[in-house]
């Protein structure tokens, strides 16, 4: 089964290569299908709170949830385990991608990162600038955020519907752009959307961000060991008054992003896995592990734990959350209440066209600048299609929402229909004029 010819050492290099592709393939994948899984998520929570069964919906999400511990109790509303417990794993997957973009992607060279960060900067100014514009009321200007985010799997699962043809630099702009808009969007809700502070919770998160240090300098590798600074750095999250579930973001940032072993040492175990089962070939088992354990140990610890968690985050906890959050009864919606059509219009307007146009005029004006300049293969249509799709702000708009007008009902039912809307038709106005697109660009190219 196994052999000790000179070419085991570049079939390791090119078993790891394959794994890498294999992560990269997977994550597109699941982007894409998790698009699909968060709609019908969204369509089942609508029917749910508008049909005849809609006192269950309410009763079930406001259910308190407890847990006792000695004489500790925890108890909250199943909408915040959600929101605010919950969210913080989908908040860490972001943090990590924001760290691999940082370490080797759209955000670790300047050069390279100036047209997707001055893009996504365009893309937050305009749509802010739409709805303040039609919002100026106290009342409801505190919404200005809720249209600037894009949602990084339904955008991919359009342009996914879109084949193939679509050049390679286009999906990378697009992904970049959106993972720069995620981290805006939270030093928004860091800073804006955050209570009262509280002193004594910077002691404690300064803790949890040092007992995470201190792990990792012991050499800690088990991933559920850094549960327990998690824990201490959300408390302290939420003692600041500032949302707890960023605690995610920031154990991402701190997530190690090389290996724990070098490729070398790796190749070293797996070929002295190797020869003991030569050696023994009826006891593989304990070797075949330690082979397992070398080709893990060969990729870094931010790619592996967002491996474990993606397709949870994806079709588990988005979806619950969408769920819980998208059950807009129709009762509540009432256009005669102060500006609630302007938040509707804000909302859907800022999504549908302020965020292309502030995407595609903040990349023009930078280009001619002379800051930097376009991909290869990627024209001013293609940007155009990045700034259409970029107009789907799901996920990260719902949540927005959530936190801005909680106390204030009929405007947050108002607010999640805009967001529907201007995702909704974002995303149709995209998906056509990128058929258009690809027949141009497979035109150019033959």
């Amino acid at each position: 089964m196994f052999s000790l010819g000179r070419r085991r050492p570049p079939t390791c290099v090119y078993m790891l290569t394959q794994q890498i592709l294999n992560i990269v393939e997977r994550f597109l994948h699941i982007e894409a299908m998790s698009g699909v899984v968060l709609l019908i998520a969204a369509a089942g929570a609508f029917f749910w709170a508008n049909s005849s069964f809609h006192e269950s919906y309410d009763a079930l999400w406001h259910a308190p949830l407890s847990f006792s511990l000695a004489r500790y109790n925890l108890s909250w509303d199943l909408r915040f385990w959600v929101n605010d417990i919950l969210m913080t794993a989908f908040f860490l997957v972001a943090g990590m991608e924001i760290r691999c973009e940082i370490y080797d992607g759209a955000l670790s060279d300047l050069k390279q990162a100036i047209l997707p960060v001055v893009a996504a900067a365009g893309g937050i100014c305009f749509p802010a600038i739409i709805y303040i514009a039609l919002n100026a009321d106290p009342a409801r200007h505190s919404g200005w955020a809720i249209p600037t985010a894009t949602d990084i799997a339904f955008a991919i699962g359009i342009l996914a519907l879109l084949g193939r043809s679509i050049p390679s630099n286009v999906r990378i702009m697009l992904l970049s752009l959106a993972i720069i808009d995620d981290v805006i969007a939270i030093v928004i809700i860091a800073f804006f959307y955050s209570n009262e502070f509280d002193p004594s919770g910077l002691f404690i998160a300064s803790s949890g961000i040092g007992l995470v240090l201190l792990m990792q300098w012991l050499g800690l590798g088990t991933i559920w060991v850094y549960t327990i600074p998690g824990v201490v750095l959300w408390i302290g999250l939420l003692k600041i008054g500032a949302h707890p579930s960023l605690a995610g973001v920031v154990l991402g940032l701190l997530t190690p992003v090389l290996p724990a072993h070098t490729s070398e040492l790796s190749l070293k175990r797996i070929m002295k896995a190797v020869k003991a089962i030569q050696r023994q070939p009826d006891n593989k088992k304990p070797n075949i592990n330690v082979i397992n354990h070398a080709l893990r140990d060969m990729i870094s610890p931010v790619m592996r734990v967002q491996i474990a968690l993606r397709p949870w985050v994806a079709f588990g906890i988005m979806p619950i959350f969408v769920f819980a959050n998208t059950g807009i009864h129709l009762d509540d919606i009432n256009f005669s209440g102060k500006g609630a059509s302007f938040v509707l219009v804000g909302v859907a307007f800022g999504l549908i066209v302020g965020k292309p146009t502030g995407i595609l005029l903040a990349s023009f004006v930078a280009v001619k600048a002379g800051f930097c300049r376009l991909p290869p293969n990627v024209s001013w249509g293609g940007m155009v299609l990045v700034g259409l799709l970029a107009g789907i702000g799901f996920t990260m708009a719902i949540f927005l929402t959530v936190i801005t007008f909680d106390k204030v009902v009929y405007l947050s039912s108002i607010a999640k229909i805009g967001v529907l809307l201007g995702s909704t038709i974002s995303g149709i106005i995209g998906l056509v004029y990128g058929f258009f697109y690809v027949r141009q660009f497979k035109r150019s190219v033959n």
